[in-house]
C-alpha cells in the first residue's frame, strides 16, 4: 500500500533543490509532486494530505470518507483509540491511504506530535478541517466552570492549536486550506452560553487567519452547520428533537454528508480565491436566531 514515502535522492530534479540541503519530508513532499506532474495527475483533492479533527465519527467521518473517495491521502483523529482504529481499518480495507492519530486536540504537545507524525509519514499537510467538537448545555445559572472549560478547549483552543501546528508546513508548500466546522449557534441560543461563545471564537478566528495568512498562499473558511443527523443529535431527549425540528424552516434534518460535500468544495483548487467567509449549512436556520 502507497505510504508517501518517496525518499530517492536520483529522483529529484536539480531545479527543485538550487543548491541547499532540505529536510526529508520536504523532499518526499517535492518528490510526489514531481511524480504527480510526471503522471499527469491533478493536484485539486486528489493525491492531497487531509487532516480531519474528529473523523472517527458523524460529520468528521463522512468528510473523510469523501476526501479519501476522490484520491486524498487522509488522517483520522479521535480521542477515541478504538474508534481511530476501527475506522483506519475499514478505510485500509477499502484500499484508502489512511493514518490514524489519536491525540487531544486541546493539548499543544498533542497536536504537534500528531501534525509532525503526518508530515514523516506523508512528507506534507495540504488541508486540515478543524471539525472536532461537543457541546456541554444548561441554564447559565447550572453551568458549573468545567463546562466551560471543556467546551472552550475544544472548540476554540483546539482549533487555535492545530492551526497553528499546520501553518508552518502549508508557508513551506506555499498552499493549504484551512476548513474551521463552527455552527449555526454561533448566532446564539438559550441554553448555550459556552457553546455559542467557542464558535464564535471560531468564526472570528477565521476571518483574522484569512488575512493574516492569505499572502501565503493559504484560505481560511468556516462552515457553521445548522441541525445534522450526527451522534449528538441522537443523544438528544426526543422532546428537544420535537422542539429543534419545529424551528427549523425546512422542518428537516440536515445529512452529515451536506458538511462534507461543502467542505470538499473549500478544499479544491478551484476555491483558491474563497477565503475568510463563513458558510450556512442549516437549512434557513440561520435567518433567526434564539
Amino acid at each position: 500500500m502507497w505510504r508517501g514515502r518517496y525518499v530517492s535522492s536520483r529522483r529529484i530534479r536539480p531545479s527543485i533543490l538550487p543548491g541547499r540541503p532540505c529536510s526529508s519530508a520536504v523532499a518526499r513532499a517535492l518528490i510526489f509532486r514531481c511524480r504527480c506532474s510526471d503522471w499527469g495527475l491533478e493536484m485539486g483533492i486528489e493525491n492531497r494530505v487531509a487532516l480531519i479533527t474528529g473523523s472517527a465519527s458523524g460529520m468528521g467521518l463522512q468528510t473523510a470518507q469523501r476526501f479519501a473517495e476522490k484520491g486524498a491521502a487522509v488522517v483520522i483523529n479521535d480521542i477515541d483509540a478504538q474508534k481511530v482504529h476501527d475506522t483506519v481499518e475499514t478505510f485500509r480495507a477499502s484500499g484508502f491511504r489512511v493514518l490514524g492519530a489519536v491525540a487531544d486536540i486541546s493539548n499543544k504537545t498533542a497536536v504537534e506530535g500528531m501534525v509532525q507524525r503526518v508530515v514523516d509519514e506523508f512528507g506534507r499537510i495540504d488541508v486540515l478541517v478543524n471539525n472536532a467538537g461537543m457541546e456541554r448545555a444548561g441554564a447559565l445559572r447550572k453551568l458549573s466552570e468545567a463546562d466551560w472549560d471543556i467546551t472552550i478547549n475544544v472548540n476554540l483552543k483546539g482549533t487555535f492549536l492545530c492551526s497553528q501546528a499546520v501553518h508552518s508546513h502549508m508557508v513551506n508548500n506555499k498552499h493549504g486550506r484551512i476548513i474551521n466546522i463552527a455552527s449555526r449557534a454561533w448566532l446564539g441560543g438559550a441554553g448555550q452560553s459556552p457553546y455559542s461563545s467557542a464558535k464564535a471564537g471560531v468564526v472570528g478566528m477565521t476571518r483574522a487567519l484569512a488575512i493574516e495568512l492569505g499572502r501565503g498562499g493559504i484560505t481560511v473558511n468556516c462552515i457553521a452547520p445548522g441541525l445534522i443527523h450526527t451522534p449528538m443529535w441522537d443523544e438528544l431527549p426526543e422532546k428537544d428533537q420535537r422542539f429543534l425540528l419545529s424551528r427549523q424552516p425546512t422542518g428537516k434534518l440536515g445529512d452529515p454528508d451536506d458538511i462534507a460535500q461543502t467542505v470538499l468544495f473549500l478544499a479544491d483548487d478551484e476555491a483558491g480565491f474563497v477565503s475568510g467567509q463563513v458558510l450556512y449549512v442549516c437549512g434557513g436556520r440561520s435567518l433567526f436566531a434564539g
